[in-house]
């Protein structure tokens, strides 16, 4: 039986920050992730669709630098480059489907949104490069936790299928609380009250929806639009420039049609009407993309749980205590959803991170 010191499930950004922390730090600790990539809900990809290096961000794509210095602190850390999203030029407003959109030039914002180089998983790749390859498990699900007199015995399958068991003297879990209740067993259960709170947190991004439009000019900035656009005739409710810090042009929305509604009218069904909608909002040229690309979060079984397709509001801060009963010497919760400032977001993944990690710390200074 394999053993560590600290196992830490879930490689996003939580789980990442955490793991490379601790490995820094001299600890004994290994990443567990089931995905066949590092990232979670980060996803930068290609405009087919596979993971790149210089992409279109599918998962989280902003961060507010003066609002979430937490964040930008990891960027300037990390040495990546980052820059505004595209603002300049008229917004686009779709009040009804017998009306004309509407332009208008927006007033000046102080928030000014950012993005990254190379889309949001620069940061998993920079992050992923301070941890030796030996301490990360891909392909690996973790699917039973067993509290022991000196751990945690955690049963986890590999893309075989196999179940191999892992010891660690503690756990910490980076995935949403919602998935954690949902997918994992654990002996003992957790209390009733705690188990209810996992379940009733929502997972930020994991209702929703991305359509990407990729074309081989920005057509609409040479039209004096921003690509900004609001819309309350849909499929999409909310449309931004997605063009890439290298020059590749794009468009993106939310979906403003249910998950179940998604799965009804399929994929293909979906792009037309985005589309369409991308052509009354932007003109013609709309209508001839290089490539589009549609990522259902509420389709991915490592992000959403039955709960989410019914959507569900933004997750909010409370009792920084998630763990209770005999597990809360042995388990702790690192995911975004976590934070006690920013859940949900890129900034509230590494806070939660860092909470995680100065908890492990203190509580190896106390042994």
């Amino acid at each position: 039986m394999e053993t560590c010191k600290v196992a830490v499930v879930g490689g996003g950004l939580a789980g990442l920050y955490t793991a490379q922390a601790l490995n820094a730090s001299g600890v004994d600790v290994i990443l567990l992730e089931a995905r066949e990539r590092l990232g979670g809900r980060i996803l930068t990809a290609d405009e087919t669709g596979l993971p790149a290096e210089d992409g279109f961000d599918l998962g989280p794509s902003w961060y507010w630098p003066l609002m979430q210095p937490a964040m930008a602190t990891l960027v300037a850390e990390l040495g990546l480059a980052a820059f505004g999203q595209n603002s300049e030029g008229a917004v686009v407003f779709e009040r009804m489907s017998r009306e004309k959109p509407q332009r208008y030039l927006p007033a000046a914002l102080d928030q000014q949104s950012v993005r990254l180089a190379g889309g949001t998983a620069a940061a998993i790749c920079a992050l992923a490069d301070k941890l030796p390859a030996e301490r990360v498990r891909l392909g690996t699900t973790v699917t039973a936790m067993d509290l022991a007199e000196d751990g945690v015995r955690l049963t986890v399958k590999t893309g075989d299928e196999s179940a191999e068991v892992l010891h660690a003297k503690l756990v910490v879990a980076a995935l949403p609380p919602r998935l954690l209740e949902a997918t994992l067993t654990f002996t003992p259960p957790q209390e009733p009250a705690t188990a209810a709170r996992w379940r009733n947190t929502p997972t930020w991004m994991a209702p929703h929806a991305k359509f990407f439009a990729i074309y081989d000019k920005p057509f609409w900035r040479t039209d004096g639009l921003s690509g900004t656009a609001q819309s309350m005739v849909g499929p999409l409710v909310e449309i931004h420039d997605a063009t890439t810090a290298s020059g590749k042009p794009a468009l993106f929305g939310f979906l403003g049609v249910g998950a179940d509604q998604r799965a009804t009218l399929g994929e293909q069904v979906l792009k037309q009407a985005c589309l369409a909608q991308l052509a009354r909002l932007f003109g013609p040229e709309a209508l001839e993309p290089r490539a589009t690309l549609l990522k259902d979060w509420a389709a991915d079984s490592l992000t959403a749980t039955a709960a989410d397709r019914a959507g569900g509001g933004h997750p909010v801060p409370g009792n920084p205590r998630w763990v209770s009963g005999p597990w809360e010497s042995r388990l702790l919760l690192a995911a975004s959803e976590t934070s006690e400032s920013e859940p949900g977001y890129l900034a509230g993944a590494v806070m939660a991170a860092k909470r995680a990690v100065a908890e492990i710390r203190s509580k190896m200074d106390r042994e």
